[in-house]
């Protein structure tokens, strides 16, 4: 079944004014793509293929607003993935899709026009939750759908802020969300309330090379890890046990462009990263080494998301840039070429 969102939209004008305007997005998104990064140069190539047998399991129509943005596993290996609607292409509505294991997609919520969809998560009861960027303050946070429910709004943010990533602690009680342009990692109850903020910190922000910061987002390990686009960073910020942020931990300076990661195993923290802007994937090792595995020779077109399950590895391609290939992909890992270990 397909839920629309019911509301007052705000004014098509006013929706996704200031940095998160279309106009903002689109020319970001190409300055980005062809901009030079120093610190792309310390990654090295992988010699041998880690992820090998990429195809395309489904395409999308970038036109249409279906701008691929995140991706969750679901336990029968179907695949929720949100698209960023209006954010992309004026006027278009976003969406929350269900995806097949055979690349049949299905709208399971249309979003109103102008708005976006970005992170997305789900509990082990089968709930999704996922964040809603707009400027309407009646619009914008954090939403959930419950299994044969409607979908509810159970946090207010910001007009002015992006909600990004979005993850579950274990417990299933608390849903962190990363905020782009507020330097900010929110914290709300995943039963509903109101919105904190448990960290905010230079670490997170933007800077003068890019307007998004936080970026992607999980709850791995005792810790929340965020990817930081504008300053190619991956941190790892311990959950102390009041349930406060930690000491902040780069783990890697070497991810230009990055936007969202997942990372191989429960127990290990070796990750996959997107990077949009050099259509690169890339391995970040535990000491912060970085091999770039997948390419744009591999038909990368703007990765924003990257999901792992079991060996398979999931890619969501925005196609930002001409000609918008907007898809989702899937390839093979080959574990033995990883080096990893539970420890790692």
């Amino acid at each position: 079944m397909t839920h629309m969102e019911i509301s007052t939209a705000a004014p098509a004008a006013t929706l996704l004014k200031k940095r998160s305007g279309l106009a903002a997005v689109i020319a970001a998104a190409v300055v980005l793509a062809s901009a030079p990064y120093a610190s792309a140069a310390t990654q090295q190539a992988s010699p041998k293929p880690v992820v090998t047998h990429v195809r395309t399991l489904a395409t999308f129509d970038f036109t249409a607003g279906d701008a691929l943005e995140s991706i969750t596993v679901n336990p029968d290996n179907s695949l929720t993935v949100s698209t960023l609607g209006g954010r992309a292409v004026a006027g278009q509505r976003p969406a929350l899709l269900r995806i097949d294991p055979s690349g049949n997609s299905t709208a399971i919520v249309v979003g109103q026009q102008g708005n976006a969809f970005t992170g997305t998560t789900r509990d082990r009861h089968g709930t999704i939750y996922y964040n809603v960027v707009s400027d309407d303050a009646s619009r914008v946070g954090v939403w959930k759908l419950p299994p044969g429910g409607t979908p509810r709004r159970i946090a207010a943010l910001p007009t002015d802020g992006i909600p990004n990533g979005i993850a579950l602690d274990p417990a299933g009680r608390t849903v962190y969300v990363a905020d782009s342009t507020k330097s900010t990692v929110w914290t709300v109850p995943a039963s509903g309330g109101t919105a904190t903020a448990w960290l905010t910190d230079p670490a997170l922000a933007p800077d003068a090379s890019f307007w998004l910061g936080a970026n992607g987002l999980r709850f791995h390990r005792g810790a929340v890890w965020v990817s930081n686009t504008a300053q190619g960073t991956l941190l790892r910020i311990p959950v102390t046990a009041t349930g406060a942020p930690g000491r902040i931990h780069t783990v890697t300076s070497s991810l230009a462009g990055v936007d969202d990661f997942a990372f191989l195993r429960d127990d290990s923290n070796v990750a996959f990263a997107a990077q949009n802007s050099l259509n690169q994937v890339a391995v970040v090792h535990p000491g912060g080494t970085t091999k770039t595995v997948l390419t744009v020779s591999d038909g990368l077109a703007s990765p924003t998301s990257v999901a792992v399950r079991g060996n398979r590895l999931y890619i969501t391609d925005a196609g930002f840039v001409e000609p918008h290939d907007s898809k989702l992909q899937r390839g093979t890992i080959n574990p033995r070429l990883l080096n990893y270990g539970k420890a790692g």
